[in-house]
């Protein structure tokens, strides 16, 4: 999300033409198809557009792992309660602060708080 132009592989000469010289003036350029496709998944309801809220990005799990942070455990508990390794709760952590711009526990557990996931 945020590519200037796309062009399909099977796309003629002419698609890149015009996409070589809209995106040397600045503008985007999409081929038909890719036009349809999305409008189609728009209307749909499918579309995958950007999520203002970056809680969204995270996958269950990442969330199961915030959720068991913010609630005081320790990477260890995590790692035991989810069956997982400490290495796999690690990466999960690290995966949600970065996914959340967030660089420490107590803003994590803040964050949660925000959201509900845990009571203050």
């Amino acid at each position: 999300m945020g590519a200037k132009g796309y062009i399909l592989k099977n796309a003629i000469e002419v698609d890149l033409t015009r996409a070589v010289m809209a995106l040397a003036e600045g503008q985007a350029y999409f081929s038909p198809g890719v036009s349809h496709i999305v409008l189609e998944s728009m209307k749909a309801g499918t579309f995958q557009g950007t999520s203002q809220d970056p809680y969204e990005k995270l996958t269950l799990r990442e969330k199961e792992v915030l959720q068991l942070i913010a609630q005081g455990k320790s990477n260890k508990e995590i790692a035991t309660l989810l069956n997982i390794s400490v290495n796999t709760v690690a990466v999960h952590r690290a995966r949600v602060m970065e996914t959340l711009n967030l660089h420490r526990t107590a803003e994590l557990v803040l964050f949660a708080v925000k959201k509900g996931l845990i009571q203050p």
